[in-house]
């Protein structure tokens, strides 16, 4: 009778196990699954902040700053470029300035060679003294052909007389008329001799007057007060006719372009308050007024952006520094300084206590540190 099938523990037939092998065990726990990687929503949570972050910055800087009645537009400080240039070619011999020195009006900031303008100086010089013994000389002539010429004639007269009477012959008449003739003449050329010596000295002299012109042209000075922006050249170049020194920056002539749309341009008055905010000094406005206003209409450059929303077509209007404040903001006269310039085409609306342009910046609101310390000795 066969032997019923041994069950074990965990349900498995016994007898259906190969001979020789041993029941299984329990199973053994397997590897544990890696956890989720926080990776992806930490990005997720950064990209959320930047977009809420550029979000909030374009309403903060599109909101509008300015109350009904006032544009602006960014644009850069500008200045009256001018040059010293040197009138004729030569070798640089001084540098007198540097960039950055402010200088008066006729103050000297170069020097030109002029050791050859000066030798040729001397020379018309001797050119004047030797045309000046020139004309002595052709004077004593005259006095010499004169007195020869006062006694031919009196020989003529005394011939003539007598060739009537038949003491002197006719022949011998004839020959007295011809030497006060021959008198005559050469008197006429000595006085020519004269007027040509002093032809001569006259161009003696001018040629001195022009040398000593160019010699005074040599020394270069500022035309008006400015500030000296970039020197062009260095001591011992060759410079031609014209060619520059310094450039300058004419401190009485500021200004600054801004570009508003046409529905605010047909708007704005010449002369119409306005003000100049540089980013360098944004607590000391610059009181400044429209001093022109572009008749067309153009393409806004890439580089500025007007208050508006930006528009194809704009206006350039040109805000002007009165002459009287700009000594006072001498500090600020910087070309190409960044800025926003504001106009106010309402005259009725009151400005806001952020352009009042009542703060007048400190004379030592840039003074570098080795100026500040020379002064504190």
């Amino acid at each position: 009778m066969p032997e019923p099938a041994v069950v074990s523990r965990l349900g498995q037939d016994t007898k259906s196990q190969p001979p020789g092998s041993q029941p299984p065990g329990p199973k053994s726990p397997g590897p544990k699954p890696a956890p989720k990687s926080r990776r992806p929503l930490l990005i997720g949570v950064a990209a959320v902040v930047v977009i809420a972050a550029g979000v909030g910055a374009y309403i903060y800087m599109t909101r509008p700053d300015l109350p009904p009645g006032f544009a602006g537009g960014n644009g850069r400080l500008e200045a009256n470029e001018i040059y010293v240039a040197t009138k004729y070619s030569g070798r640089v011999k001084e540098m007198l300035a540097d960039e950055g020195a402010t200088v008066e009006a006729g103050q000297v900031v170069a020097r030109m060679d002029t050791s050859a303008l000066e030798a040729q100086l001397r020379e018309a010089e001797a050119q004047i003294a030797a045309a000046e013994d020139a004309r002595r000389v052709a004077m004593a002539q005259v006095s010499v052909r004169r007195a020869e010429y006062n006694f031919a004639a009196q020989q003529n007269v005394r011939s003539r007389a007598l060739a009537k009477t038949g003491a002197v012959s006719t022949r011998e008449a004839e020959t007295d008329t011809a030497n006060m003739l021959a008198g005559q003449a050469e008197l006429t050329g000595a006085q020519a001799q004269v007027v040509q010596a002093s032809s001569a000295i006259d161009a003696a002299r001018a040629t001195a007057d022009r040398l000593r012109a160019e010699i005074a042209d040599a020394v270069l000075v500022a035309p008006i007060r400015s500030r000296i922006e970039t020197r062009l050249t260095e001591p011992g170049e060759v410079l031609p006719a014209g060619g520059r020194v310094f450039s300058l920056l004419d401190l009485a002539d500021v200004y600054m372009y801004v570009f508003l749309p046409e529905k605010i341009t047909g708007k704005v008055r010449l002369g119409s308050e306005a003000r100049i905010v540089l980013d360098a000094a944004q607590q000391y406005p610059v009181r400044a007024f429209v001093s022109y206003v572009s008749p067309a209409a153009q393409f806004t450059p890439k580089t500025v952006e007007t208050a508006e929303e930006r528009h194809n077509l704009t206006f350039r209007v040109k805000l002007q520094v009165p002459k009287e404040r700009l000594r006072q903001y001498e500090p600020l006269v910087k070309s190409g300084l960044p800025g926003m310039g504001y106009v106010r085409f309402d005259e009725k609306a009151p400005w806001p206590d952020r352009l009042q342009g009542t703060a007048v910046p400190p004379a030592n609101l840039w003074q570098s540190t080795g100026a500040a310390t020379a002064g504190q000795k």
